[in-house]
């Protein structure tokens, strides 16, 4: 291995390339075959399971869920500060699963906000805004277009 090149005072103040990760566990605990409660430490819950199973999230639709309320929260500044706090914002989600690589070629969002109060100008002013925000700040995004690794570690007695 190779020394480092950057000297010391810089290494030790340089930014970190990745945040760390939030304190509050995640996990999910088998309630049934095929079924799961999705838990963190905050005390929330969601149901997992196949769609057979009724009052469930499938899998995928927690990703597409996910997907849709990170471009929401994303964009939730710029729309409120253009139209007021009560602003009513739906973000749509889908996505048709390609059964043969059992995963998702295309998801489409679609933002639905009421725009008609606006002038042309500041309509597309906030557009312009509102992309910005969730390509820069929508980590589920920009997760989902980069590709991540996933790692799975199986532990037993």
């Amino acid at each position: 291995m190779e020394p480092s090149t950057v000297p010391e005072t810089a290494a030790a103040t340089a930014v970190p390339t990745q945040t760390p990760a939030p304190q509050d566990r995640l996990w999910v605990e088998r309630t049934g075959t095929r079924t799961y409660t999705g838990r963190n430490t905050r005390g929330a819950e969601v149901s997992i399971g196949p769609v057979e199973a009724g009052a469930v999230f499938t899998p995928g639709e927690l990703l597409k869920i996910a997907l849709a309320g990170c471009s929401g929260m994303s964009a939730d500044h710029a729309l409120s500060h253009r139209l007021g706090d009560d602003v009513a914002v739906t973000v749509e989600v889908e996505g048709a699963n390609l059964r043969e690589e059992d995963r998702y070629p295309h998801l489409q969002e679609r933002m639905i906000v009421d725009l008609t109060g606006l002038d042309e100008a500041t309509r597309e002013r906030l557009l312009r805004v509102v992309h910005r925000a969730v390509d820069e700040h929508c980590t589920v995004g920009r997760t989902v277009k980069a590709g991540a690794t996933v790692d799975l570690e199986v532990v037993g007695g």
